[in-house]
């Protein structure tokens, strides 16, 4: 983390086009369900990812929490995915792009609906809600709102499934009517199974039940060792372990014409525990003034301005901020491309008035509105290397 600079000087900001951008149409994981309904046939998809060869039946793992840095530094803990990332088996693994933010609801919208956030209306995990005024967790989907008001497309599994692709969903029973679910992962037959052990020898099963299959699997219990223990804990390094054998039983049963891949939606990293990498917004005046909500996460931050206060506030939280976060107006981030290409109308004023994106290693915690989120040891939402890349490992059949 850079040197802090001195109470009444500020160092220069960064340039907001100086943030890495996601790879949008060419390697974000958007492009990867379109990529594979395009293989099998199904109508108005497109290749994005052209290196992919196409395979009658698809597969996706995804694994909650598990970022392409992360993966790459613990090859001890993950040998047989770390052999994935070579091409021994038949197959090869890159990084993805996660798009931004790099956070849960957003990248599950982004996997289902093949849309970039400024599409699919997903931007953050808590946005404002321009029909109410109030913030919403997408995540949790709270208040409620109409699912499908607030993100009217059509699930990749839904237009495959009109294609006469064989589609299913396998995953916790927990979240078989949730939402999110709803809008970014519906379509064909829903699976619910507790164990992770379920869900890879189910997943085999419903990938034979057609001769063109798209099934998709979740694993969250990495994700949530990290946020409790960090990515450095012994507790996350026995989840990898124990991800990566059920990666390897899957596989091991995947029947003829079939490719697996393995991602994830987002990585992660550890945040100290002291002022200095945790800067406290309820604690904070400069920080709130002239702000009416404070929306997103730690990470990756949507702030809204008192009505007229909007360009005070972006001087104020760049002079604060300084060299930590790249902080842009909502113009100046939607130009840049972090939501992707184009902005919905819809969506246009759920993304912040300014958005402020991390870039070291530090926090706009909330102590006393977030209590819980602000007490997380691992973190996430930015476009560093460590929380933007994902794995896309590939195994074939």
């Amino acid at each position: 983390m850079s040197q802090s600079a001195p109470w009444d000087t500020h160092p220069e900001p960064l340039a907001v086009d100086s943030a890495p951008q996601p790879e949008y149409g060419s390697g974000s994981l958007a492009d990867l369900l379109p990529t594979l309904a395009a293989g099998m046939g199904v109508p108005d998809m497109t290749a994005a990812i052209t290196e992919l060869t196409p395979a009658d039946r698809n597969c996706v793992f995804l694994i909650d929490g598990l970022g392409w840095e992360q993966l790459k530094a613990h090859p001890d803990e993950a040998p047989f995915m770390t052999s994935l990332l070579g091409t021994s088996r038949g197959g090869t693994g890159r990084p993805l792009t996660t798009g931004y933010p790099a956070t849960t609801a957003t990248s599950l919208a982004s996997v289902g609906t093949g849309l970039p956030p400024g599409a699919h209306g997903l931007p953050g995990y808590t946005v404002r809600n321009p029909e109410t005024g109030e913030l919403m967790n997408q995540l949790r989907w709270r208040p409620w709102t109409s699912p499908r008001t607030w993100q009217p497309y059509p699930t990749v599994f839904q237009l495959a499934e009109q294609a006469g692709v064989h589609a299913a969903q396998v995953t916790s029973p927990t979240f078989q009517n949730t939402p999110l679910t709803q809008v970014a992962l519906s379509g064909g037959t829903f699976h619910g199974r507790l164990s992770g052990e379920d869900r890879m020898d189910l997943a085999a099963a419903q990938l034979a039940a057609g001769d063109r299959s798209l099934v998709y699997t979740y694993y969250a219990e990495l994700d949530g060792a990290g946020h409790r223990y960090g990515v450095e804990s012994d507790t996350w390094r026995g989840q990898l372990m124990h991800v990566d054998r059920l990666v390897q039983r899957l596989a091991e049963q995947l029947p003829p014409r079939t490719a697996l891949y393995v991602t994830a939606d987002h990585g992660m990293v550890d945040i100290p525990f002291d002022e200095e990498h945790r800067i406290d917004f309820d604690e904070d005046w400069e920080l709130r003034a002239g702000v009416a909500l404070l929306g997103g996460e730690g990470r990756a931050r949507h702030v809204y301005a008192v009505p007229g206060a909007e360009n005070d506030v972006l001087t104020c939280w760049r002079e604060v901020l300084g060299e930590q976060f790249w902080v842009a107006s909502r113009d100046e981030a939607i130009a840049a491309g972090w939501f992707g290409p184009h902005i919905d109308e819809r969506v246009y004023a759920r993304i912040g008035d300014v958005v402020a994106a991390a870039r070291d290693d530090v926090l706009i915690i909330a102590s006393e509105r977030e209590p819980k989120e602000s007490a997380m040891v691992g973190n996430h939402g930015s476009m560093t290397p460590a929380e933007q890349l994902v794995p896309l490992l590939e195994v074939r059949s």
